[in-house]
């Protein structure tokens, strides 16, 4: 197995990597891209208008998170990035389980196509936002 060179692997494993950041833009712009086409479009509908709502901040924030990344707000943009991915995880669960007032037209729907993709992206954001985070946190620590 090919090992990298000391100073390329450095970068790649470093919170503030251009690659590491351009896999959290991916992901993060993604997310919204999923929840864009879940609504239906922009501005798209969905109800009850609580749920619309969390759907655009949701979109908001992913692209701000994106932005952040790319502009080398590194830091703030992985912690932006968390949520973009804990959130529609967390709704995702409440969703399908006992329902959210007013919305239960998704419970015990665990297998739609579009919301399992969804949960691929988002625990692979979170697993990289998380680890980015962790690197970042030892690189300030050591």
């Amino acid at each position: 197995m090919e090992t990298l060179p000391s100073a390329a692997g450095a970068a790649v494993r470093a919170p503030g990597s251009l690659v590491l950041r351009m896999l959290g833009v991916i992901g993060c712009l993604a997310v919204a891209a999923i929840h864009v086409i879940d609504q239906g479009g922009l501005p798209g509908t969905k109800d009850p208008q609580y749920v619309q709502m969390m759907y655009y901040a949701l979109e908001a924030a992913g692209v701000v998170a994106a932005a952040l990344l790319l502009a080398r707000q590194a830091r703030s943009g992985w912690v932006l990035a968390l949520g973009v991915a804990v959130g529609p995880i967390v709704g995702y669960v409440l969703s399908r389980g006992p329902g959210l007032p007013n919305y239960t037209d998704d419970v015990g729907n665990w297998t739609e196509p579009l919301g399992v993709v969804s949960l691929v992206v988002e625990g692979g954001l979170f697993i990289l936002a998380a680890a980015a985070l962790l690197a970042g946190s030892r690189r300030v620590v050591a």
